[in-house]
């Protein structure tokens, strides 16, 4: 319970635990941070770290000069496509076996399978789409390896999608994240961040299955 909750605060109050990691540590920041958004992307058991939040915050820290935009938005890029590039070939390693796995600490199968249905919808789309959403941008391309989509394809729309995601949150963050009114609200934005998305997926589920059920009547 203490971790959970030591993680709950980290999440929530990330702009002032970054930048007193930034002040103590310098340049030292900038593999802590392609550590957490590779292992949220490159890890299927670590879902829950943050992920827009952390890249809008850290465009916020790059506005006011405490860390370089450049320097920050590469290495975050890299580390989000090397972390789908690992998930992917984790996919494939496992293949067919995954839908035999049960519900554990380590793996939510709930969310392994809203991923797999939202991918055999909307194919490599998902891949771009996910980035925006937690949990599914973990499972997303975990579940492309193990459908064994092509790796030509996959990287295609894993660069794409993580141009989109890392880039544009980042720029976003570095022109508005400063703000009065950003910076005042910035906790409340940060819980939009994170439910919003999740109300979409839990949504577009509750719909799929109700199409489903109205197919099968």
């Amino acid at each position: 319970m203490d971790i959970l909750m030591q993680l709950l605060d980290f999440i929530l109050h990330i702009d002032k635990h970054l930048e007193a990691f930034v002040i103590s540590y310098g340049p030292w920041v900038y593999a802590l941070l392609f550590l957490i958004i590779f292992v949220e992307t490159g890890v299927v058991v670590m879902p829950f770290l943050p992920g827009d939040s952390l890249l809008f915050v850290v465009g916020a820290m790059c506005g006011v000069g405490l860390m370089s935009y450049p320097i920050a938005a590469g290495l975050l890029l890299a580390a989000a496509i090397m972390g789908n590039q690992c998930n992917y070939a984790i996919g494939r390693f496992f293949g067919p076996k995954v839908f035999q796995w049960e519900n554990s600490r380590l793996f939510n199968k709930q969310a392994f399978n809203q991923a797999h249905a939202f991918y055999e919808r909307y194919g490599g789309v998902t891949l771009v789409a996910a980035r925006f959403m937690p949990f599914l941008r973990t499972f997303a391309p975990f579940v492309a390896g193990v459908a064994m989509m092509g790796r030509a394809k996959f990287t295609f729309f894993d660069v794409l999608g993580g141009a989109l995601w890392v880039v544009g949150i980042v720029t976003i963050g570095y022109f508005f994240g400063n703000f009065p009114w950003v910076k005042q609200h910035l906790d409340k934005i940060i819980w939009a961040m994170i439910l919003i998305p999740g109300l979409v997926i839990v949504l577009g589920a509750v719909k799929s299955r109700m199409s489903g059920k109205t197919s099968g009547a």
